[in-house]
């Protein structure tokens, strides 16, 4: 869809109420590759807190996430107490589910739990080879790949929580392990 500034993008970065955050998320951060240990801890918990929600709507909560969990650093996260889990659901400026909550917390564990790899190493080991082209439209773009799947099954595994199949394809949609920008789009192929 193109917008006032001659600049074709995906169809849902369009923000029909005025706000520049979907474009400004669109243009500047989904689909770029994304590492750091604490940096995809953030994304697999926003992305679960996402689910059954608005993407726009975590992205205006997303600084007081930022804040309520420490910046999402794990090994602060990991030491949340009952206490914590209360603190949060009494905190308005975010998303207040408490499985939600208890599983970032949870998640946080499991990234220190790690023994053989990194979460990094872990999460980039799922992203399959570049596609020849992008999706022509927005419905050419799956919900779920073979590659999703057992993301979510290995991340369960390792103890973490919330992250199914769905969950997981939109961490790699935004982490830039799959490039879903449709045709036309403007912004340039990670690849």
């Amino acid at each position: 869809m193109t917008e006032p500034d001659d600049r074709v993008r995906c169809a849902w970065a369009v923000d029909t109420n005025g706000s520049r955050l979907y474009r400004d998320y669109h243009d500047e951060e989904w689909g770029r590759p994304l590492h750091g240990r604490n940096e995809l801890y953030e994304r697999l918990c926003l992305e679960a807190f996402q689910s059954g929600l608005s993407w726009i709507t975590i992205l205006r909560k997303r600084d007081a996430f930022r804040a309520a969990f420490s910046g999402f650093d794990p090994e602060v996260v990991a030491r949340f107490t009952e206490r914590d889990v209360e603190r949060l659901l009494a905190d308005a400026s975010i998303v207040r589910n408490r499985a939600k909550i208890e599983a970032s917390v949870s998640n946080a564990r499991a990234i220190l739990a790690l023994q053989d790899t990194d979460l990094d190493t872990l999460l980039w080991s799922f992203a399959p080879p570049p596609r020849p082209s992008r999706p022509a439209t927005v419905n050419d773009v799956p919900a779920v790949t073979a590659e999703s799947t057992a993301m979510a099954k290995e991340l369960k595994r390792r103890g973490f929580k919330f992250v199914g199949p769905t969950t997981a394809y939109a961490l790699m949609q935004a982490t830039g392990m799959v490039d879903d920008h449709v045709a036309g789009c403007w912004v340039p192929s990670a690849a």
